[in-house]
């Protein structure tokens, strides 16, 4: 290969500094809508005449339509470890936009629906690997007993609901839309601090529930918990969705394993009905007492007459997970249940409460948001709950867009599944061999970023304090891969979000209108029974829309 490739280097392009979109281009931008787009419309005349659009579109495209992707500088060489010859060089100066382009991997569909999208998916495949086999775990892992358990948040007060046939407590029937639905009956009565601090200490409640859920299980068994480690073990998943009224609450996938994990055994008292009773008694038991942050600085964790105890509600639902399709009432699938976590595992407070998706530095921003009444008072409630001292160590005002909630939206246990850096890893791996054998089938053209390129950024570049190379000015770390290559790089983080040219010429790529794939001449294979269901008032048992396989 040759000592260093040869990258065409933009010189003659001029950018200009990246504008933020927000309510203050109105009056920022010269002149209207029209006369922009008019005036970045030149810009790319320009780069087209100078034969840089090409390249730009390339570069662009392989963003997969991210939002606002990440702009990093810097180089990346890889060299034979032994010979020392150069195998592959990359420096952002020689690329078409000037820099490295990634995308953002937010994982919130209001903030990124491309990457929300890539991320829903590998939430898929996580959930349903733990259910079903597949991705590093065993096939076998579908005979073992699992539950779908939900626990929700209690009552602070009576809020407008769709109870089924019967109408609202208000005497309306609302439908799925209403923007009543959630909301208080009677704000001025609602415990709006409860329900903030109930937020706050979901967390924990969660944290105390599988612990209690391991004594039930030992229990039920006849044995210690001690013991239960040599003859079985548990694994989970979890999502934190938000319900309409503002409150947490936990969608959870619970397995028992044998005691090496998902491929040994199960023991034979390890039964689905052992383990529902066991989850309902957990969540029974569970108990978090508010914290109060005492003068020198420590968690006081005495209770007393004034103090608040938070539990989960009584609602709580737990079902037999099956390995075939059932329909209406009866236990639901593995399918369904990966799908239901996984379109969860994109959401947040600001799709069902209609709050916000990002922090707020001041509460005087709340009055650029359109919110409800109902979602502005558990901020305002959030924001002046964090402001008391007994209250510092919750954060309460970091995470008042989240209602109070500052715990992980989606955890699981080490040996439910795989994990979602090995599948990035996958898929980065297979973006890799593409992007090669399109090189190679191109020849000639100008050479853009790669997807494998994040893999550089990522891959041995971690400072013993634990902080990444790439989002830090002037770091340079060198890193042997478990081959013979050596990596050198030296990544600067330069900022997020496209440039004025870029993001336009984005636009239109995204509008431009895509040629329709040539349809089959085969028949369409008839529907099964449980897809033609129709729509079931179970969202676990309505027809599933998410099933990738790669």
């Amino acid at each position: 290969m040759p000592a260093q490739l040869q990258l065409p280097s933009p010189a003659s392009q001029t950018f200009a500094v990246p504008m933020h979109s927000g309510p203050a281009d109105a009056t920022t931008n010269r002149g209207s809508a029209l006369e922009r787009r008019g005036r970045l419309t030149a810009r790319l005349a320009k780069l087209a005449a100078a034969g840089h659009l090409s390249p730009l579109a390339r570069q662009i495209g392989s963003l997969g339509g991210c939002a606002r992707p990440i702009r990093m500088t810097g180089h990346r060489t890889r060299l034979d470890a032994a010979t020392g010859q150069i195998l592959d060089h990359l420096d952002t100066r020689h690329l078409p936009a000037g820099e490295l382009l990634l995308r953002c991997g937010n994982r919130r569909a209001t903030r990124c629906p491309s990457c929300s999208k890539v991320y829903r998916y590998d939430t898929y495949q996580l959930i349903a690997a733990g259910l079903r086999g597949g991705k590093t775990v065993p096939a076998s892992v579908s005979t073992h007993p699992r539950v779908f358990a939900t626990l929700t948040a209690p009552s602070f007060g009576p809020v407008h609901n769709q109870p089924g046939a019967t109408s609202c407590v208000c005497g309306t029937r609302h439908g799925d839309g209403d923007p009543l639905l959630g909301t208080p009956l009677n704000p001025q009565r609602y415990d709006y601090t409860g329900a903030v601090l109930w937020n706050a200490h979901a967390p924990a409640l969660w944290a105390r529930f599988t612990g209690h859920l391991r004594r039930e299980i030992a229990h039920a068994a006849g044995l210690t918990q001690r013991a239960l480690r040599h003859h079985a073990t548990l694994s989970y998943a979890k999502v934190a969705e938000y319900q309409k009224r503002g409150q947490i609450h936990f969608h959870t996938v619970i397995r028992i394993d044998g005691p090496t994990g998902p491929g040994s055994i199960a023991p034979a008292w390890a039964t689905t009905d052992l383990l529902d009773h066991a989850v309902r008694a957990a969540a029974q038991r569970t108990r978090a007492p508010h914290q109060h942050r005492s003068e020198a600085g420590e968690v006081d964790r005495v209770r007393s007459s004034q103090s608040m105890v938070f539990r989960f509600g009584r609602q709580i639902d737990v079902r037999a997970i099956r390995s075939t399709d059932f329909t209406g009432n009866a236990p639901v699938t593995d399918r369904h249940v990966a799908a239901y976590i996984a379109k969860y595992a994109t959401k947040g407070a600001e799709t069902t409460t209609g709050t916000l998706d990002r922090r707020l530095r001041f509460l005087a921003e709340l009055a650029q948001h359109d919110l409800t009444d109902h979602a502005r008072q558990m901020i305002h409630t959030a924001w002046h709950l964090g402001a008391h001292p007994q209250h510092a160590h919750l954060r309460l005002r970091q995470w008042a867009h989240m209602l109070g909630f500052r715990g992980h939206f989606s955890t699981r246990t080490r040996h439910y599944s795989t994990t979602l850096t090995h599948l990035r890893a996958e898929r980065t791996a297979w973006r890799g061999r593409q992007d090669d054998a399109q090189q190679r089938s191109d020849q000639g053209q100008p050479v853009t970023d790669q997807h494998s390129d994040r893999a550089d950024l990522a891959a041995g570049h971690t400072d013993p304090a634990g902080h990444r190379s790439g989002h830090r000015a002037g770091s340079k770390k060198r890193h042997v891969d478990t081959g013979t290559t050596l990596v050198i790089s030296h990544w600067q983080y330069a900022g997020n979000g496209l440039l004025p040219e870029l993001a336009h010429l984005a636009d239109l790529l995204a509008t431009a209108p895509k040629p329709r794939p040539e349809q089959s001449a085969r028949p369409r294979p008839a529907r099964r029974a449980s897809d033609r269901a129709g729509h079931s008032a179970d969202p676990l048992t309505a027809p599933v829309q998410i099933e990738v396989t790669g």
